[in-house]
């Protein structure tokens, strides 16, 4: 499953079963920690997610501020509460790129608005999957 972490909402995507194709999924509103990790975890484990790769949103000059530490903290204290593995993922440039792929498809701003975080999630998961097969 792929997390694409925002302040105020969390994208999220899947995979097909050969971890080939990366789909958006949802975006859960954010409330508190607790209440974000409930309905994570009760979606992986109803679509029998085996990992979550999540967004890192680095800088461009590869450090990390605070929306990066935020993004580990998440992933720290989620850890508490399933065995799923958890892996990082860069983000640089992923609502930029999404947004611009909804520009080119004329969608409104509204309809952006709606679709940019489980798109981002799903290009962070697709760029994870297209590693993953290139490892010998």
């Amino acid at each position: 499953m792929g997390v694409d972490l925002g302040s105020k909402t969390i994208g999220l995507a899947l995979s097909d079963i050969s971890l080939t194709v990366a789909s958006p999924l949802e975006t859960i509103k954010r409330a508190k920690f607790t209440a974000d990790a409930t309905r994570l975890l009760a979606l992986a484990t109803e679509h029998g997610v085996g990992g979550l790769v999540i967004g890192l949103p680095v800088n461009m000059d590869g450090s990390e501020g605070p929306a990066a530490q935020s993004a580990r903290a998440f992933a720290r204290n989620l850890e508490k509460l399933t065995a799923l593995p958890i892996a990082f993922w860069d983000e640089r440039l992923s609502t930029a790129a999404v947004t611009r792929t909804l520009i080119e498809a004329d969608a409104s701003r509204a309809r952006r608005a709606e679709l940019v975080d489980k798109m981002a999630a799903a290009y962070i998961l697709q760029g994870a999957l297209e590693r993953l097969r290139s490892l010998p």
